[in-house]
């Protein structure tokens, strides 16, 4: 029996479906997330029904990750898991189908969105919550990288393999349709990988009185704020979001203003934080059980303040590509401890309710980061932005010095 709590996780079965079955399925969404935009354009010709359109599938992540943490932690997670992929797949799938027979409208677009969104919020906080019991406590730092390297390998490959089949086909409307026939069929490969698991996605459920939906998502937050590590590191990631908020936008005003780069060169400069995050999920594992837990979440704050002071700074391409680069790379390092100890913390039957409450506050900070830094941008231009944000994540750094983040021991993660 300890011998199974001890293999490696590529002889784990289980983790490998589940692994293998999100690499197909995310590279999918990321050639549909290029299709989407060209798609509505072409049929409307309308920049802000692109720009409405991707918010549809934005927002369920604010309107139902709550919710969605406490039905997980009620429902069978291997089972929404199941159910969202199928839903995702008959969504996505009803597009290309109805170009085909002469009836793809705009409302259906919509409508289609809006189910993969919502899909993807259950689906989500579903899979996060069942890792502890798909592979053991040790291998949870090294399964969390290879998630999040399988969101950087569709960061990387999707745009490019969208952007090849829609150029392949005779027009662009066909060939957006086509991308979304094959990320149809990629959640199909991963409904198949699931149905293969033989793993228990959650422990034993206790007879409990049944509590309304709203004392559940009560529950969820009121053990992650009443948790000290947690509490502090919702806070700092809430504010690390916050002010990385504007750097994609602060990065291309930058290259195209003061740089003068052109599209090509600017293409391959923000190809850099791929780059850089598959790097650092390669080396998260190994940090992850040589370092302090604190040194690794307050160091990777510090050098993110370093990186956009470079970037702030940079008057030629390669500190721009630098800074992007370590931006990247650290990311995958904070997110593995992050989660990891999260994921140890909580129990099973709040793994739910803790990662969605977790998520919406931290998350919550991005779109508000983005929206300020945008109207900075205007007035003050990128390198001021740039540099007030590395300003803001130099003092959260030296905040989080004085508490007791500092001294936290790694062992405690898992």
């Amino acid at each position: 029996m300890h011998r199974k709590h001890t293999l490696p996780l590529w002889r784990n079965l289980n983790f490998l479906l589940l692994w293998c079955g999100q690499i197909v399925s995310t590279l999918g969404t990321s050639i549909s997330k290029l299709a989407l935009p060209l798609l509505i354009l072409a049929l409307t010709h309308s920049p802000a029904q692109a720009g409405l359109l991707a918010a549809v599938r934005q927002a369920p992540y604010i309107l139902f990750s709550l919710p969605a943490g406490a039905l997980v932690d009620r429902w069978n997670r291997k089972a929404v898991m199941i159910y969202c992929d199928i839903a995702r797949w008959l969504a996505l799938g009803s597009v290309p189908l109805a170009f085909v027979s002469g009836h793809l409208s705009v409302p259906q677009l919509y409508i289609a969105a809006s189910i993969e969104g919502t899909a993807y919020v259950f689906f989500s906080l579903a899979q996060i919550s069942a890792l502890p019991q798909i592979v053991p406590p040790e291998r949870v730092p090294q399964a969390c990288a290879l998630d999040t390297t399988t969101e950087y390998i569709g960061l990387l490959l999707g745009p490019g393999l969208g952007a090849l089949l829609i150029g392949l086909a005779p027009a662009v409307v066909v060939g957006a349709a086509l991308a979304y026939l094959v990320d149809s069929a990629s959640y199909l490969v991963s409904v198949v990988s699931l149905l293969f698991i033989r793993a228990p996605f959650q422990v034993e459920r206790v007879w409990r009185k049944p509590a309304t939906l709203w004392q559940d998502v009560v529950e969820g937050l009121r053990f992650l704020w009443h948790h000290p590590l947690l509490r502090i590191m919702v806070l700092l990631t809430t504010a690390v979001n916050f002010l990385q908020g504007p750097l994609s936008l602060a990065t291309i005003v930058l290259a195209q203003g003061p740089l003068k780069l052109d599209v090509f060169t600017l293409g391959f400069v923000m190809s850099m934080s791929g780059i850089g995050g598959i790097l650092g999920a390669i080396i998260a594992p190994w940090l992850h059980t040589r370092l302090r837990f604190g040194w690794l979440i307050i160091g990777s704050v510090i050098l993110w303040a370093l990186a956009q002071l470079l970037m702030a700074l940079a008057s030629w391409v390669p500190p721009l590509m630098l800074g992007l680069l370590l931006v990247g790379l650290l990311w995958p390092v904070y997110t593995v401890v992050l989660v990891s100890y999260r994921l140890s913390a909580a129990p099973d039957a709040l793994q739910g309710r803790v990662n969605s409450a977790f998520r919406f506050l931290s998350f919550g900070g991005e779109p508000l980061g983005t929206a300020i830094g945008g109207l900075l941008l205007a007035s003050l231009g990128p390198r001021v932005v740039l540099g007030l944000s590395a300003a803001g994540l130099a003092l959260c750094a030296l905040v989080v010095t004085m508490t007791q983040l500092r001294t936290a021991n790694p062992r405690n993660t898992t």
